[in-house]
């Protein structure tokens, strides 16, 4: 490595630093991460800044190399056949419908006002012919980390989501086979090559022998993982491999353009997607592999999208903005005639044929990465092939999300939390499982002014049973039967059963109740991380005794406070309710001289108080002091 290559990478990586930094600042104003990076990129690069020059960009070429074998690794870890079986009828259409529909349409409709567009009106009729099979190839590309961002964010399940998922990666695999064929028929058009038997020959032998190596791959892939190392040297590993790939492609095309006079050229991306495939599906290294492309793809994307808005020239992409919206339209008017003629031919429910369109809008890493081969291999008309691709990823970015999300809404699939539901005045606990302990917290919860209810499960003869609490029975654990309890007056909801019939539980209140506070008393510690996702508190028995054991040992008063030991002292978590708290400093309230404020917590974030320190409404205040005063307190600040 020269001394000029060294700083051109330190360079960058400060910028690509600053970048990630500018993109998550610009993620307040609804902007996806993506177009942050491709926007501090431009300015970055040599139409505005100049903080990477032109030939700096060609230094750092093999930096983009890493980043598309990367990326085609994540694409093809996403393909986990066994997770598709439930839909692979509807896959299979849909597949079908939208590669050949979008790819055949857009094609045709690029074509069609090709004449009419700047860039590429001058040239001859096969290559504008050639510019719209490229075209159409990319557009038929997806992005399988949006997709499934935002199935985790809505908590999305069920046969409209699956076959979503499915489809989008499903035909990110596919597109890069499409797109190897259709470049190679663009080289043979523009340089003017006859497209004859040897061509197809020569064509079908290429994509071959790519398959063949990915298999090769795919075995290369599991032996970072046949040893124990750190993740992030694992990662490095998957780095020098997908850049070994690049080298392999480069060196065959260069020896085989000496010894035979013809370029012999091996498609990495396919090589990559293929091996990551393989290793996905037939090893058990599966989840590893997947985990380790989470922890690096951050620091890859990053990386690429930064320098690919540093490859772009404002002035070249202010020019064809016009022609991005309309070839946006186009892709749109494509995507809703092959989703529709996919669900139609799946014989899928009605309701998808008009909204079936609305999760494939999203693109990002594969179609920006085979932009860059165009532009190039074609420099002539490739930079503003490059700056169209990336205003429609932009508008994609901006536009997909949303539509996906409503999508989802729309044929409620969504799992989203319910809105909490106001508070009534009178402080209401739901207690789940029927036992000494539950009915030993309903009574200390009684003593403490709180409404007590225990549920049993199946049990008639639990009725009645402790005259001086409300038991309830209720026959099964349904939606219809928690819906009868009218929980939404809870403020705190505790359950007691086994973990399926607890999750069961906490999930319903989740997605149709909306309580805040749900504690969990869990069997087996492996269940605990899906209770996390739902925000609930959790008690291990097995730990919970040495926890408090340890308090006691380390801070017996406040242990001893915290057990209720001390009579004449309590703690209490008050909710700030009223405007007239809103607004005003610690140091400004008038507290009883026996209670002191130990924190303050805004949404579910714990800040760190001082004198002035300003309540907000909805602020979580957690007090100590005598249980008169508090009582006091807590009519102030809740109003009740």
């Amino acid at each position: 490595m020269t001394d000029s290559l060294l700083i051109e990478i330190i360079g960058f990586g400060i910028v690509a630093i600053a970048s990630f930094q500018i993109a998550g600042y610009l993620r307040k104003f609804n902007l996806p991460l993506i177009t942050g990076l491709i926007i501090t990129g431009i300015f970055a690069g040599s139409s505005i800044l100049n903080f990477i020059p032109k030939a700096s960009l060609n230094e750092l070429r093999f930096l983009n190399d890493i980043a598309l074998a990367i990326i085609a690794f994540s694409a093809g870890s996403e393909l986990y056949l066994k997770e598709m079986r439930s839909r692979i009828k509807s896959i299979q259409w849909m597949t079908f419908a939208q590669v050949s529909l979008i790819f055949i349409l857009s094609s045709v409709l690029i074509y069609w006002v090709s004449g009419h567009i700047n860039f590429i009106k001058e040239e001859p009729p096969l290559t504008r012919l050639a510019i719209s099979l490229l075209f159409g190839s990319i557009f038929v590309a997806r992005s399988p980390s949006s997709a499934l961002a935002i199935i985790s964010e809505m908590r999305a399940s069920g046969p409209f989501t699956k076959t979503a998922v499915g489809v989008t990666v499903l035909i990110d695999v596919i597109v890069i086979t499409l797109f190897t064929i259709c470049f190679a028929i663009a080289k043979a058009i523009i340089h003017e090559t006859p497209i004859d038997f040897t061509f197809t020959w020569v064509l079908f032998l290429e994509i071959l022998f790519s398959a063949l190596i990915g298999i090769g791959v795919g075995k290369v892939l599991n032996l970072p993982f046949s040893f124990k190392s750190h993740r992030y040297v694992k990662g490095a590993l998957l780095l020098l491999i997908g850049y070994g790939v690049y080298l392999l492609a480069n060196f065959v095309r260069t020896e085989s353009l000496e010894l035979i006079g013809h370029e012999f050229s091996l498609e990495p991306l396919l090589i990559c997607i293929i091996g990551s495939f393989l290793l996905t599906n037939n090893s058990r290294h599966r989840i590893e592999f997947s985990v380790v492309l989470k922890k690096i793809s951050p620091i890859v994307y990053i990386v690429f999208f930064t320098l690919t808005g540093a490859s772009l020239s404002i002035e070249v992409f202010l020019t064809v903005v016009g022609v991005a919206f309309l070839f946006f339209g186009f892709r749109i008017v494509s995507l809703f005639v092959a989703s529709f003629l996919g669900v139609v031919l799946a014989k899928d429910s009605a309701q998808y044929r008009y909204i079936a369109w609305m999760p494939h809008v999203t693109q990002a890493g594969v179609a920006l990465g085979l932009t860059t081969l165009v532009a190039k291999a074609f420099p002539s008309w490739g930079i503003q092939f490059e700056a169209v691709i990336i205003a429609i990823v932009v508008i994609n970015q901006l536009v997909g999300p949303p539509l996906f999300k409503w999508a989802i809404a729309r044929v409620k699939e969504s799992h989203l939390r319910h809105a909490t539901p106001a508070f009534d005045g009178v402080k209401d606990a739901y207690i789940f499982g029927l036992e000494s302990q539950s009915i030993a917290l309903a009574r200390q919860l009684k003593a403490s002014r709180w409404q007590s209810k225990i549920i049993s499960i199946n049990r008639q003869d639990a009725i009645a049973k402790e005259a001086d609490i409300e038991i309830v029975s209720i026959p099964e654990i349904s939606l219809d039967e928690i819906q009868k309890l009218e929980m939404e007056r809870a403020d705190a909801i505790v359950c007691m059963l086994s973990d399926e019939e607890n999750y069961s539980i906490a999930e319903m209140v989740y997605e149709h109740i909306g309580t805040k506070e749900v504690i969990i008393r869990i069997n087996d510690r492996k269940n605990m991380e899906q209770f996390h996702k739902l925000g609930n508190l959790i008690i291990d028995p097995s730990t919970a005794m040495v926890s408090l054991l340890d308090h006691f040992v380390r801070s017996p008063n406040a242990t001893s406070l915290l057990l209720g030991m001390d009579k004449s002292q309590d703690t209490l978590d008050i909710e700030i309710a009223t405007r007239d708290i809103h607004g005003m400093t610690l140091r400004d309230l008038r507290l009883p001289t026996d209670v002191i404020i130990l924190s303050v917590k805004r949404k579910g974030q714990m800040i760190i108080s001082h004198g002035y320190t300003r309540l907000r409404l909805k602020d979580i205040v957690t007090m100590v002091g005598s249980p008169k005063s508090l009582e006091e307190v807590r009519a102030k600040f809740s109003g009740y």
